[in-house]
């Protein structure tokens, strides 16, 4: 889940919430929409091997 931060860049947050603090994970922050989507990618990819 990619959100747009005030700053400009995009955060990677994990698509469930975590059940201690009931938030997201924050996976990462990236200058572009781009880096951010091929990160996502990346974790989705390691999640299943």
């Amino acid at each position: 889940m990619i959100r747009k931060l005030k700053s400009g860049g995009y955060r990677l947050y994990s698509r469930k919430k975590d059940p201690k603090t009931g938030k997201r994970k924050n996976l990462g922050t990236f200058q572009s929409r781009a880096a951010a989507e091929r990160h996502e990618r990346a974790v989705q990819y390691f999640k299943r091997h």
